[in-house]
């Protein structure tokens, strides 16, 4: 009877146990991929500089697949029995990791986000590294060859990783955001645990344990996936001092608006973009002085802007016929159009027929594109990463120059001279480089402080040439003159600065070390 009930248990060829592993290896690296592109998110949005975040994180997951590695030496006996705990425990960490960080950080001093953060990613990423040589031993142990079993479990662990990539870029993180995902993917870890457990029951001790315990994971995961992201938000709400009406994450970036009496704030991966309450002093000194200075203000492009306040102003000029607004994030300019807080603030701008909307990297619309402009606005968030950085070098700076007509103006925000003295300079120096002439304004702007801007032309620019010619809420001709008075702490530094170029990114290390202290 013990015979006939072992031959009952054992339903399962060497065959098929085979192709099993060979399967679990391919879906659990698509699950290892996206985790670890996932900490590399999380990073980049909680604590900013996303190359930065994205390098520690993959290294740090990467050695703890090598830590991992060498642990598997250990693991001799029980190996799917092994192998079966080693997903629950990536499943249940991984799967809790964004909940568990946005906690932290509501909650716990500066510092202990990043600490947090790390030590998740090094431990998914031990267990990570655990799963392929355990699963390579199991399938040498049934039959298969070392040689074959090791490249065919590597081959489905590479074209898992391919998938994995894929599927966080354009399916996970812009349709289940940054705290759903990690859960959805935990459950698929602790869902082929459950599946290997049952293929080889027959040869788990007390398989009934073992399984109840991992269908109790796949209830808590799944209670995740259902309430987690509520409470998370919670914990987001923490992190901003007004009420949050509005949060989603795209394939670029997170956006959240804000709402506290009559302030509406609007912030893109956590950095303020605009307030209100005193946008219109921004977009006033952003927009003005470029326009009153150009010779003709007939066809103007926009780099950035795609909450269209800075359109608003553009379009109080009767001579503009034609504006080009390129914006990278199609979710920003839609909600502008569709969002009744940042509807009041930009008063329809985006349904102008004068604008024709593109969502195109501003770099590679300047190489393609071959028309000029009469005024060029680049309303762009500060350098604070590598990608943005490009946008603030010699190359970007002398596309722009070459898409400028005779006459023509370009202005440029350039963060603040007040705070990040040396960065804004630095932009100031990079503009003139291209052979431009520039002039240096600056404005104060409650909700963020004093901020810079570049004014440029192939001419020399004087502040005669610049008036207020339209109605505005904060410029006057006075107040536009006295823009270009700097202060002896926020005028040039002593010391002379670079040129930021693709080559040689020095503003992104000016800016990290002149804001970290704000």
């Amino acid at each position: 009877m013990k015979a006939g009930v072992n031959v009952n248990k054992q339903m399962i060829s060497p065959g098929r146990q085979v192709n099993s592993l060979y399967w679990a290896s391919g879906i659990v690296s698509i699950c290892g991929i996206i985790f670890e592109v996932l900490f590399g998110a999380l990073g980049s949005y909680i604590l900013g500089d996303g190359v930065k975040q994205y390098t520690l994180t993959i290294s740090l997951f990467l050695t703890g697949m090598g830590i991992g590695a060498a642990i598997s030496e250990k693991v001799t006996k029980n190996l799917i029995l092994s192998f079966v705990w080693i997903e629950y425990a990536i499943g249940l960490i991984g799967g809790f990791s964004a909940f568990i960080l946005f906690g932290v950080t509501a909650y716990l001093p500066g510092g202990t986000d990043a600490l947090v953060l790390y030590g998740i990613t090094l431990i998914v990423g031990t267990f990570t590294g655990v799963e392929l040589p355990v699963l390579i031993r199991k399938a040498n142990e049934i039959g298969v060859s070392l040689s074959r079993s090791t490249a065919r479990v590597l081959f489905s662990d590479y074209a898992g990783g391919l998938a994995g990539g894929l599927l966080f870029v354009f399916l996970l993180r812009p349709q289940f955001g940054l705290v759903k995902t990690p859960f959805l993917v935990a459950l698929v870890n602790v869902g082929i645990a459950l599946w290997i457990l049952w293929l080889f029951r027959s040869q788990i001790k007390h398989f009934k344990i073992h399984a109840f315990f991992g269908i109790f994971f796949l209830i808590i995961l799944i209670v995740g996936v259902l309430f987690g992201e509520q409470t998370a938000f919670r914990f987001e709400q923490r992190l901003y001092q007004d009420t949050i009406v509005h949060a989603e994450e795209t394939a670029y970036q997170r956006i959240i608006i804000t709402r506290n009496g009559g302030d509406t704030r609007l912030y893109l991966n956590g950095q303020l973009q605009l307030s209100s309450v005193d946008e219109h002093r921004y977009h006033e000194a952003l927009i003005h002085p470029a326009m009153s200075a150009a010779e003709k203000r007939e066809k103007v492009l926009i780099l950035g802007g795609g909450d269209g306040a800075a359109l608003r102003e553009i379009l109080k000029y009767d001579d503009v016929k034609d504006v080009t607004l390129v914006d990278l994030d199609p979710r920003v300019v839609q909600l502008a159009k569709t969002n009744h807080f940042l509807l009041d603030i930009n008063q329809r701008s985006l349904f102008s027929p004068k604008v024709d909307v593109l969502h195109q990297d501003a770099f590679q619309f300047l190489e393609s594109h071959k028309g000029f402009f009469d005024v060029i606005i680049i309303d762009l968030p500060d350098p604070n990463n590598e990608a943005l950085n490009k946008l603030y070098t010699f190359e970007f700076y002398s596309l722009v120059r070459n898409h400028l007509s005779p006459g023509g103006t370009m202005e440029v925000q350039a963060t603040s001279p007040v705070f990040a003295r040396e960065a804004y300079w630095t932009i100031n120096k990079t503009i003139q480089s291209t052979g431009l002439h520039t002039l240096n304004l600056h404005v104060d702007v409650p909700s963020f402080g004093n901020w810079g801007f570049v004014l440029a032309s192939r001419e020399e620019i004087t502040e005669d040439e610049m008036s207020v010619m339209v109605e505005t809420d904060f410029l006057t001709n006075d107040v536009l003159s006295a823009l270009t008075a700097f202060g002896k702490d926020e005028g040039p530094p002593k010391e002379d600065v670079e040129v930021n170029t693709l080559i040689n990114p020095l503003l992104l290390e000016l800016y990290e070390s002149s804001w970290k202290f704000y």
